[in-house]
């Protein structure tokens, strides 16, 4: 179940691979662009937090679902694996989905 729909994306949305994604990682004057189920969110006025320095700059410029159902800070839980996770984990990651709809905006998708 997603908390987000499609109606709240940008039209200005666009696809980007696993490899483009990793280019906007805040450095070098980027945006911070973190993925989550897929979604792609612009967090780049969270800069603090996943921006270069912060404490969660380990998420920018990749899929995180894993890493934020399973709550490790870990990049070997940097992907969208979740057949493994509790009901629980995946819960949990649904409360992340709903605060950054809340917070960030969506400017893409990741494709395969």
């Amino acid at each position: 179940k997603k908390f987000h729909t499609l109606s709240m994306v940008n039209t200005d949305t666009r696809s980007f691979s696993f490899e483009e994604l990793q280019k906007y990682n805040g450095e070098e004057g980027r945006p911070v662009y973190v993925s989550v189920q897929r979604t792609v969110y612009d967090m780049s006025n969270g800069a603090t937090f996943y921006g270069p320095g912060g404490p969660y700059h380990i998420f920018a410029g990749h899929e995180c679902s894993r890493a934020l159902a399973k709550m490790k800070i870990d990049e070997n839980e940097l992907n969208d694996t979740l057949e493994d996770c509790s009901e629980k984990e995946r819960q949990t990651l649904q409360d992340w989905v709903k605060k950054f709809v809340s917070k960030y905006p969506i400017v893409g998708v990741v494709r395969d």
